[in-house]
């Protein structure tokens, strides 16, 4: 594999791999949840607190272990110092990790920039602006558990979100082999000025930031390179940047990701007789097909040069029109389930989507993911 290529591939590893830990990170608040032991003196007033927030006519359950997934009534230094603590040393731990996997094997350099912005048709830039929204949306509701005021968690969320992405970007800056991205740094202040903007303006979030990722079939076809002496299967292409098996392909491969706005239909009608269900959401979606480079359908391997260049290979932008569901407005008798469904909220169910495609048209897809 050539350096150009290792480089690409690198990159786009780091993104998501930075990406896949800060899922975790952000889902700490579970784990977190469950290392916290709760009081009977406060059992009752945190289930009056949660079945409130709801605004559910449901009970919640008083069992001791769904007592735990409850916010706190009140600001609990117990809560707050276990999910600061799982997630600094969480956070640190992904940083040396990802130093020591990919950024070690580079040369360092001092602080330079890098211009990216026109690499993957800037599904990546997508990417880093879901990325820190939904660190923005964890952090507030990891903090508001702790019985942090939901407009001072929304600050301290998004100074998080801001400071997560950026620490990686700063890593970048001085290797080798990559470089300060500003725009890198705006893709990730747009996902928090979203979060910032609903929190200000409608005290909730209306319009969610969600992720999508299907199978791509990609074909066998052979690409002769420029000197006619050798060929490169388009599998081994796509397997060498974008992985082989589903979970890789899920955090690496951009031409299966589709990133959503996907907003909620009942918060934007304030009728109480709505026939619309609280949880339905209209999505539309960005993606890309075809990419088999960063900048160009191009690449290197060993001395030999390849280039794809037949129209049905064109690269493309995709834009989508979908329905989804807003979990975290799916009420429960059970606090856990409530939790979890916030948890779960960054993915885009699979449902019917009408798909523009740049040159091709509009296509119905009966289930898209």
């Amino acid at each position: 594999m050539s350096i150009r290529t290792n480089y690409l591939n690198k990159r786009i590893k780091i993104n998501f791999a930075a990406s896949f830990c800060i899922i975790f990170l952000n889902c700490f608040c579970l784990s977190a949840q469950m290392l916290v032991p709760t009081s009977n003196a406060s059992l009752q007033s945190e289930i009056h607190y949660q079945s409130n927030y709801k605004e559910s006519s449901f009970e919640i359950t008083k069992t001791r272990f769904d007592s735990l997934f409850l916010r706190s009534p009140e600001f609990n230094k117990k809560r707050f110092w276990t999910i600061n603590g799982l997630g600094t040393g969480f956070y640190g731990g992904a940083l040396l990790v990802l130093n020591q996997a990919w950024y070690s094997q580079f040369d360092k350099e001092p602080f330079h920039f890098f211009d990216d912005s026109r690499e993957w048709l800037q599904m990546d830039k997508f990417g880093h602006a879901f990325t820190s929204y939904f660190e923005c949306v964890y952090a507030q509701k990891s903090l508001m558990w702790a019985g942090t005021d939901q407009r001072k968690a929304a600050w301290i969320g998004a100074a998080y979100g801001t400071a997560f992405q950026s620490a990686v970007e700063f890593l970048d800056a001085t290797s080798a082999k990559w470089g300060f991205s500003p725009t890198d740094i705006l893709a990730n202040q747009v996902g928090v000025i979203v979060f910032l903007a609903q929190e200000a303006g409608w005290n909730e979030q209306r319009i969610s930031l969600k992720v999508s990722s299907h199978q791509v079939p990609y074909p066998s076809y052979i690409v002769t390179s420029n000197s006619g002496n050798e060929n490169f299967d388009l599998a081994r292409r796509q397997a060498n940047l974008f992985g082989t098996n589903y979970f890789e392909r899920f955090l690496k491969d951009y031409n299966a990701q589709t990133i959503w706005a996907s907003a909620n239909i009942r918060s934007f009608i304030h009728k109480e007789d709505s026939f619309i269900p609280d949880w339905l959401n209209v999505a539309v979606g960005y993606g890309a097909q075809n990419l088999y480079g960063g900048f160009e359908n191009e690449w290197e391997d060993g001395n030999e040069r390849y280039i794809l260049t037949p129209p049905e290979f064109d690269r493309a932008r995709q834009y989508y029109l979908s329905l989804d569901v807003d979990f975290s407005r799916i009420k429960t008798h059970s606090a856990f389930l409530n939790s979890l469904f916030d948890v779960l909220n960054i993915i885009k169910i699979p449902s019917p989507a009408l798909e523009l495609t740049q040159g091709s048209g509009f296509k119905f897809r009966p289930i898209y993911f």
